[in-house]
């Protein structure tokens, strides 16, 4: 059975990665999800696709120029689908705290190797403290983002975001011991898919809004997609 994943929480139903849309996806009936982190000028992590600000708050800046209590104050409901409420730029302990995902997807984007390190740590303790080591796995497209995670905290599970033809996705997953290889839905082809689960791999597919997509996906035998619209994946693909 495919599973699915709520992207940035439901982003097309919610404004993305706020407490709103992680709420809009379990009412959806999809108990797992894909969020971003980055790190405040203070350390912490908060859930935001951008490393500048502009898009879903309207504020200039970057995201690490700012500490988490700046950022809680601004509102991300830019370019979004309407919301009438404010929402804004969560910490990902409140949502460790107020959702009750059974599973995790923390995507951390490209960084220096310092970061990286600060980053991964900073996620195991929160994990420590939540009791949520078996149920996140950090992913990203970075190779220093991966070596960061394999070296520095071992006991998380690891995932290859990937979205270019022109490398080895399968041999890169293996070289950082991933569990899991998310792939583009361009990428996303029968043989590959059983290529990948034949090595090991959990194959998760982003991003699947199609209705005709999410069955043929499911037919090629993914493990998981990851979609805009949890409430439709489940009306399509029937409760996971």
């Amino acid at each position: 059975m495919t599973l699915i994943y709520g992207h940035r929480g439901a982003r097309g139903e919610a404004p993305e990665n706020t407490l709103a849309s992680f709420q809009a996806c379990l009412a959806s009936g999809v108990k797992c999800c894909e969020l971003d982190l980055h790190l405040s000028k203070d350390g912490q992590l908060m859930v935001i696709h951008d490393t500048k600000l502009k898009r879903t708050t309207g504020r200039s800046g970057l995201v690490g120029d700012f500490t988490a209590a700046q950022l809680v104050q601004m509102d991300a409901r830019h370019n979004t689908v309407p919301w009438p409420e404010p929402c804004p730029i969560p910490r990902l302990e409140q949502l460790f705290k107020e959702c009750s995902f059974e599973h995790w997807q923390l995507e951390i984007k490209a960084t220096s190797s310092r970061r990286a390190q600060q980053t991964v740590q900073t996620i195991a303790q929160l994990c420590t403290r939540y009791a949520l080591q078996n149920k996140v796995i950090i992913t990203s497209s970075s190779r220093k983002v991966l070596h960061a995670a394999k070296k520095f905290t071992p006991h998380l599970a690891r995932g290859l975001v990937s979205d270019h033809v022109w490398f080895n996705p399968i041999k890169i997953a293996l070289h950082y011991d991933c569990k899991m290889l998310i792939l583009n839905k361009k990428l996303a082809q029968k043989k590959r898919i059983k290529q990948a689960q034949k090595a090991g791999l959990h194959v998760s597919i982003w991003t699947v809004n199609e209705p005709t997509l999410m069955r043929q996906l499911e037919s090629y035998g993914a493990d998981s997609l990851i979609t805009d619209f949890p409430g439709l994946a489940i009306a399509t693909l029937g409760s996971r």
